[in-house]
């Protein structure tokens, strides 16, 4: 019995240690499994910018341009850790291949309405802006285009719809007036059918009748042609002095060349859409000779310093026509966000609208419809192979590029001499690059 209870007083002991022995042994553990400071709640937000263009196709390149504008400036405006609302945004291009079809507008403005992007850079045709700015209307998305430039994009009354280019009733007009200039008397018109081609020939017809100059013929074609020799063989028949072709540089190229090669000795004039370097390959060297055509904007070569070196860095090529003003567009939204404090397109909306931004194109600001004010347009001819700019047209009036280029080097447009367009619109043998009367 006493040996039992010396038993027992021993294996109680025993417990004992062996309990106060864990407890030590648990302590740090204990501190191990205790609670951690909470972590810095993550301060970065992503916001999307659309941007949807043509990645395929005939007018792939074009496409490709517009798109490298864009995706140069979200990729700048992250670098630079913006915040907005508190934090730090991350932009993200999200990039829709339209295919320059009306058709897929609309499918692809839903796609991005349904991916809640903060705002939309494109698209490149007014043909495919129009159908889907009715879709960024309805979703409240802000939407500005680099080079959509039909006049019904923005007569719609749609107050989140923009662009920083001008306007096809602007473009049309310049082209028109510097033909009138070189003593055209009989010009023969085409256009390819697509809102953008056949708009902008209508206003050409429009300021040519306006001036006397006679329209002798008006042909249709389609932006997926290849032989243009029915329509160029009745062309030819009315033996006029020039030919403007509404469309772009897939079907003006092929078109030019298949008249030369059918005789036809006429001036060649475009719009912007066939006013690019690749006319010379589609067209011959020879035969795009002293075609003139124009821009709905500055020439690329008018560009910000920082921006022409950028984009060269970043894509081993130079911009073709509207990279800079994609660019611009995507930078324009950032800004908007950046004065409202916000991401949300609703609270961030009226600042777009209200907004004087300074941009790679010179300075931005919106009119009630959300075209670019004042904008400029660009008279160019092709001299060995080469774009050469010759005129900037602004507002009514007109000065040669050269002239334009002192007055940008001094600080602003403005500064250049400006003399009224019809006045100083005057072929110069082509050889001085000037426009005078």
């Amino acid at each position: 019995m006493q040996f039992t209870q010396k038993l027992g007083f021993v294996l109680v002991s025993a417990a004992l240690v062996a309990a106060y022995g864990c407890g030590q042994k648990e302590e740090p553990k204990k501190t191990a499994d205790a609670p951690k400071a909470a972590a810095p709640a993550d301060d970065t937000v992503a916001v999307r910018i659309g941007h949807a263009g043509p990645l395929t196709g005939g007018i792939a390149h074009l496409g490709k341009d517009n798109e490298n504008g864009a995706r140069l400036a979200v990729e700048q405006a992250t670098a630079k850790k913006i915040k907005i609302g508190g934090k730090t945004v991350k932009f993200e291009l999200m990039a829709e291949d339209d295919q320059a079809d009306p058709k897929l507008g609309p499918t692809i403005a839903q796609k991005f309405a349904d991916a809640k992007v903060a705002g939309v850079v494109g698209h490149l045709n007014s043909g495919v802006t129009i159908p889907a700015s009715a879709v960024y209307n309805q979703a409240g998305i802000p939407m500005i285009s680099g080079s959509a430039t039909n006049p019904k994009l923005t007569e719609q009354g749609f107050k989140n719809v923009f662009r920083d280019v001008g306007r096809d009733d602007q473009q049309g007009p310049a082209v028109a007036q510097y033909l009138e200039s070189m003593k055209i008397k009989k010009v023969a018109i085409v256009d390819d059918a697509t809102a953008y081609g056949e708009g902008l020939a209508n206003e050409v017809e429009k300021t040519l009748k306006a001036g006397g100059v006679s329209v002798v013929a008006r042909e249709k074609t389609n932006d997926k042609a290849t032989d243009f020799k029915a329509i160029l063989t009745k062309m030819k028949g009315k033996a006029p002095d020039a030919v403007f072709y509404g469309g772009m540089d897939a079907t003006g190229g092929p078109m030019l060349k298949q008249a030369r090669e059918l005789g036809i000795k006429a001036v060649f004039s475009f719009g912007d859409g066939a006013c690019t370097d690749t006319m010379k390959q589609l067209a011959g060297e020879a035969n795009a000779e002293g075609l003139i055509c124009s821009q709905a904007g500055l020439p690329v070569v008018a560009a910000s310093k920082d921006f022409l070196e950028a984009y060269k860095a970043k894509f081993n090529v130079d911009p073709i026509i509207y990279a800079p003003f994609t660019y611009d567009a995507a930078n324009l939204l950032v800004a908007a966000m950046q004065k409202a404090d916000s991401t949300d397109p609703a609270k961030y909306l009226p600042e777009l609208q209200k907004i004087s931004y300074q941009g790679a194109t010179g300075k931005i600001e919106f009119d009630a419809k959300g075209d670019r004010k004042d904008a400029e347009m660009t008279i160019f001819t092709m001299k060995g192979g080469k774009l050469d700019p010759i005129a900037v047209v602004k507002a009514g009036k007109s000065v040669t590029f050269a002239d334009f280029m002192k007055g940008a080097a001094g600080g602003a447009m403005a500064q250049a001499p400006m003399a009224p367009a019809k006045d100083d619109m005057k072929k110069d043998d082509m050889k001085k690059d000037a426009m005078k009367k």
